[in-house]
């Protein structure tokens, strides 16, 4: 993982910059965690995303699954036929139309999905099972209100 330079003190109730350093810095190191796990399977996170998409809800046409992830059908194509010919997904026939095809978990896939459910939730747990219920859920008001500017700026989903 990557070692950050600006390493900041305990943040003060009033210094809002020093805050979203330190968010700054959550965000940086989740990733590099997120990332390095992904790769150690011989995953991107574009192709866990489609895994992650599929095991929420099977099948889907790669049209469904274009829109899920937001790319466009072209990089769904390659996206699934890396996982295809890794032995995660399969493609089959839409059963009322012969112009889509279905894209499904294998066991494999199935396997690979409950894989990164289970270390998701032992990441939140080592993260944040000490906190009070009242303590997570005001983190969670304030990440969701973080969240929402930011889409409301155009900077999310």
């Amino acid at each position: 993982m990557r070692q950050l330079h600006n390493r900041v003190p305990a943040v003060s109730g009033t210094d809002a910059g020093a805050a979203l350093e330190r968010l700054f810095e959550l965000a940086v190191l989740l990733t590099d965690a997120m990332e390095l796990g992904l790769a150690e399977r011989g995953l991107t996170r574009a192709r866990a995303e489609l895994i992650w998409r599929l095991r929420e809800r099977s099948p889907m046409t790669q049209r469904e699954l274009s829109q899920a992830v937001g790319c466009t059908p072209r990089n769904v194509t390659d996206l699934v036929d890396a996982l295809e010919a890794a032995g995660m997904v399969a493609r089959g026939p839409h059963p009322t139309d012969r112009r889509a095809t279905l894209v499904r978990l294998t066991k494999q896939g199935e396997a690979a999905a409950a894989q990164m459910q289970a270390e998701y939730q032992k990441l939140a747990a080592s993260l944040l099972s000490d906190l009070s219920e009242a303590e997570l859920t005001t983190f969670v008001r304030i990440v969701d209100q973080a969240l929402g500017r930011l889409c409301e700026a155009g900077r999310g989903p």
